[in-house]
């Protein structure tokens, strides 16, 4: 038994609860730390100490290979093998120390001689021997590189503190918890984020982008950016709408760059909330570059373009196999007869409805004839999604008859006959 002084017992105070655990994150870089035991446990515990820069010595007769593999790649002088059984003394000028042998007596072992010499001792096999427990950790790096670190623990459950562990990790990932900073610099500048936010359906906005937009003081959302995400935001975040129409600006660019330069310079991070992908047609090259001439650190986070995604809401891939080797991707505004390929080369235009007609007439060649297939996808991923399908010669007039409205991405390739609507224009 040990001989040092008994630990007080925790008290209530105030009327509050008494609690076991004190949680406290250590500083380990640099500091010895001795890990008794050669097995799975005992290398998953001694990975964990390198990882956080700690100096290791692990003492067992016999190692795993996960362990001696371990002790051949780190740092030279990170992992000491000491291939031995423990004996009084191996906790000599150790800072902290874990035990998982198998032997309950050799842990027990353990745990008195850290009592003594007043190190505290983790024990695998049974948490109520030593004086420290682990907790089941997650790490999420943020978007402006800071770390956050969640610590479980459940009452010795570790399954329980592990499953509400996954929990909370999920959760910062999808960013529906506060990420925000609580205390900004003012001298510093704040960060720019130009995020992709796919077609306009929540759940195909990338992890990383809705960690960004958790972070936000500033959101600056386009018309076709995922505007139900707004809902989530706190009050206190500031949106701006600089939404555009076909025809219809109502904020010019060089203004929107101005918008993001100014909240970053005021030491407020910003999300450029983009429909898409900010490199896909959405001027994402132009915002870097204006907030990179003015010094504001800058992130490109992409996003699940339309120009693929909405094609295959309707069941259309812009490739496949013994029908389509490639495709190309431009806007309606572009000259649309300079575009090679035939009818195994797919065509997808973005922002063509209003010329579609022109269009169509212009990508009629020798090698994609008048009956090459084409459809017309209104908002994908949408409450309002609509197919109308036809060919090159047709898709014009049905697409008048049908009043299409953009948002719009037009398809024009054999792979449009793979579309349910195609199967169905048939039947």
């Amino acid at each position: 038994m040990s001989d040092a002084a008994p630990l007080p017992t925790a008290e209530a105070h105030d009327g509050g609860v008494a609690h076991e655990i004190y949680p406290l994150g250590l500083k380990i870089a640099g500091r010895l730390v001795v890990v008794v035991g050669g097995g799975p446990v005992a290398a998953r515990r001694a990975r964990a100490l390198v990882e956080a820069g700690a100096r290791v010595r692990v003492v067992a007769p016999d190692v795993c290979e996960e362990l001696a593999v371990l002790a051949r790649v780190s740092a030279p002088g990170a992992v000491d093998l000491a291939a031995r059984a423990y004996r009084t003394g191996d906790l000599d000028e150790a800072w902290l120390v874990h035990t998982a042998t198998g032997s309950a007596e050799v842990d027990r072992r353990v745990s008195d001689d850290a009592e003594r010499a007043r190190v505290f001792c983790v024990t695998a096999g049974d948490a109520s021997v030593g004086s420290a427990w682990v907790p089941a950790v997650a790490r999420t790096t943020l978007t402006d590189d800071a770390e956050v670190t969640v610590s479980v623990t459940a009452g010795r459950d570790p399954r329980r503190a592990t499953a509400i562990r996954d929990a909370v990790s999920a959760a910062l990932q999808s960013g529906s918890l506060p990420l925000r900073r609580r205390r900004p610099t003012p001298q510093s500048p704040g960060r720019v984020w130009l995020v992709g936010g796919g077609p306009g359906d929540t759940g195909l906005i990338t992890a990383r982008g809705r960690t960004a937009l958790a972070q936000a003081d500033v959101v600056i959302i386009d018309r076709l950016g995922p505007r139900a995400l707004l809902h989530e935001l706190s009050p206190d975040v500031e949106v701006i709408d600089v939404g555009k129409t076909s025809g219809n600006h109502p904020v010019p660019q060089h203004e929107i760059n101005a918008l993001l330069i100014q909240h970053a310079q005021a030491g407020r991070d910003v999300v450029r909330l983009k429909g898409g992908d900010p490199y896909v047609f959405g001027r994402g090259g132009e915002e870097l570059a204006a907030c990179r001439t003015a010094g504001i650190e800058v992130e490109v986070v992409p996003g699940v373009t339309s120009a693929v995604s909405v094609p295959a809401a309707a069941g259309i891939p812009v490739t496949h196999r013994g029908v389509a080797r490639g495709f190309s991707v431009l806007t309606g505004h572009d000259g649309a007869a300079e575009v090679p390929g035939g009818a195994d080369h797919t065509l997808v235009l973005l922002m063509g409805v209003t010329r579609l007609a022109e269009t169509a007439d212009a990508l009629v060649t020798a090698d994609r004839p008048a009956d090459t297939p084409a459809a017309v996808v209104e908002d994908g991923y949408g409450p309002g999604q609509r197919v109308t399908v036809g060919t090159l010669a047709t898709i014009a007039a049905r697409a008048a008859e049908a009043g299409v409205q953009p948002p719009a991405v037009i398809v024009v390739g054999a792979v449009v006959r793979l579309s349910p609507a195609w199967a169905q224009q048939a039947r």
